[in-house]
């Protein structure tokens, strides 16, 4: 039902700041730089191998707009949204239905980029109860995949992680596994942490949620930070350094055979760690 993280959604309120703090940080330039009218939102487009994230801000009135102005006035700049990718979205939306869920009809986007070249995509919203607090939709791409431009070892090529605070384990369980059918590929207790986590995988990349038990045990998810893959993590954190960035010393990742470092500037308040697999596949 559902095949990836089709991509990620930033909120910032200047969309060039933002857009020059993640060309430094990932090494690579925008392949779209557009705007959705009728929504009142502009947007800038990084592509990696197995998703895309999307610096998202307000430029005029309309719904999308009212989103990103309604959250950073709570919140302030940062994730908004986990959009989940579907090759078939009439399917997920029947499946969906059988499941006992009530749904909106399937709707048609559409963006617009500074060439006049159009893409379009067919989404579907869902409803409160398996969204869970995250802004989050299914979506169906019409046009073609957009483009990936040449990297070296120090850029980053791909989303490893995605990570989700949750207040409910079992019923974010219930809803990526049961309803989503993503593949659960952990599904542990940490000691360390006194907390239940959860893996989930698809297309290359993780989802990992965190029991974060709240004192008013209202059941709510939280997208919490990124991981980003790199090839070469020590060249990579030289990158971001000679750009100004503020980056950790490099350290062993929780996971076996894994280097981390943290960035903690030029996010627009996203936590943000880079990851290097030391054990080539």
């Amino acid at each position: 039902m559902i095949e990836n993280v089709d991509h990620i959604i930033i909120v910032v309120e200047d969309l060039d700041s933002a857009e020059n703090n993640y060309k430094k940080i990932f090494g690579i330039d925008p392949v779209w730089r557009g705007k959705h009218t009728e929504l009142g939102t502009s947007n800038v487009l990084f592509n990696f191998e197995n998703t895309y994230l999307e610096l998202l801000a307000a430029n005029g009135s309309g719904i999308g707009a009212d989103l990103v102005n309604l959250t950073i006035s709570k919140k302030g700049e940062g994730l908004l949204g986990l959009v989940l990718g579907t090759k078939d979205i009439a399917s997920f939306r029947d499946n969906i239905i059988k499941s006992g869920h009530l749904l909106s009809d399937i709707s048609n986007g559409h963006g617009i980029n500074e060439q006049n070249e159009k893409r379009e995509w067919l989404y579907q919203f869902l409803p409160n109860e398996l969204t869970r607090g995250i802004f989050s939709f299914v979506i169906q791409h019409k046009s073609p995949a957009l483009p990936l431009f040449a990297t070296d070892k120090s850029t980053v090529k791909k989303l490893e992680q995605v990570v989700i605070n949750t207040s409910d384990v079992d019923g974010f369980l219930k809803v990526y596994r049961d309803i989503y059918g993503i593949r659960l590929a952990l599904d542990s207790f940490i000691e360390t942490w006194k907390k239940r986590i959860l893996f989930f995988r698809l297309n290359k990349t993780t989802i990992e949620v965190i029991e974060d038990k709240n004192d008013k045990n209202i059941t709510k998810d939280t997208l919490w930070g990124l991981a980003w893959g790199v090839q070469d993590i020590t060249e990579a954190r030289k990158r971001l350094l000679s750009n100004n960035i503020e980056v950790s010393d490099i350290k062993p990742g929780v996971k076996e055979d894994t280097l981390v470092a943290t960035i903690s500037s030029h996010t627009n308040n996203v936590p943000t760690l880079l990851i290097e697999h030391t054990k080539k596949a």
